[in-house]
């Protein structure tokens, strides 16, 4: 059964073949490269380098995940809104916006985003009304708390059960609220309030999450914590085990890589989706 995902006017046949996500980040505290592209100009330069790499998805965010200074809606506003404007004016490919608050999502349509990427699971009431009504796409990411709390023990009778029954619940939300089923993405949320070895729990039933939900999954493993545990790597240390996560992952079904290595993630999934279409 053919696999599509609608992102803006564009619809992709993702079947076999995975989107590749750049990450765009245009904050002072975010994990990987702190600090890197929080100028406009050194943003936009990098934007171009994912492009020119292959980047099927440009994913701008103003705010990181975990713990940090506050950073209110106005300072969000000014931090992701230019970026968006520029990212459409400049390059004919589809924009997301990393953002848990609706005004911001709602903001960022209107310069010409059209996916929000919500790590919160649409914790704002808003969220899906404002996408419904923009004709986004949405992603409905699995978190145990909240975004910026930290959450170093989180504890689950079963990972795999909680998080493929959260994510459900949040895609009907999300169809429920007028968002058509082919513009619904998933995402289990690696390193979200799990600890290393749940995150790789969830990353080995890729398979059982997309199935279970029957969305698109996306998975965004590159560079994170539990990719450092498991061979005991620091951060600039993290790059071949996150292509290996990326070619696991999509071998299991998911099939919306966000990363921070684009060219590297291409070949992965260009290798992926000529063995799966050979089959």
């Amino acid at each position: 059964m053919a696999i599509t995902l609608e992102l803006g006017p564009r619809a992709y046949d993702v079947t076999t073949r995975a989107l590749v996500m750049g990450v765009l980040n245009r904050t002072t505290d975010s994990f990987f490269e702190p600090a890197a592209t929080l100028d406009l100009d050194g943003l936009l330069k990098r934007a171009a380098s994912l492009v020119e790499d292959g980047a099927d998805v440009l994913d701008i965010g103003g705010v990181r995940a975990g713990p940090g200074p506050e950073i209110d809606e106005d300072e969000e506003l000014d931090r992701v809104v230019p970026v968006v404007e520029a990212l459409c004016d400049r390059f004919a490919i589809p924009v997301s916006i990393d953002t848990w608050r609706a005004s911001v999502a709602r903001a960022c349509f209107s310069a010409g985003a059209v996916l929000g990427n919500d790590i919160s699971g649409f914790a704002d009431p808003d969220y899906l009304d404002v996408a419904a009504t923009a004709g986004a796409s949405v992603v409905a990411t699995h978190i145990r708390l909240r975004p910026r709390v930290a959450d170093p023990e989180p504890v689950y009778d079963d990972v795999v059960a909680t998080v493929s029954s959260f994510l459900a619940d949040r895609a009907a939300r999300a169809t429920a609220a007028g968002i058509p089923r082919q513009r619904v993405i998933v995402d289990a949320g690696l390193d979200l309030g799990k600890t290393p070895d749940q995150s790789l729990a969830l990353l080995r039933a890729s398979d059982v999450l997309a199935s279970g939900t029957g969305h698109v999954l996306l998975l965004s493993a590159s560079n994170k914590r539990f990719i450092g545990s498991l061979l005991d790597l620091e951060i600039d240390q993290r790059h071949d085990a996150s292509l290996a996560a990326a070619a696991l992952g999509t071998s299991l079904g998911c099939r919306v890589l966000r990363v921070h290595d684009v060219r590297g993630t291409v070949r992965v999934r260009d290798a992926i989706a000529s063995v799966l279409e050979a089959a």
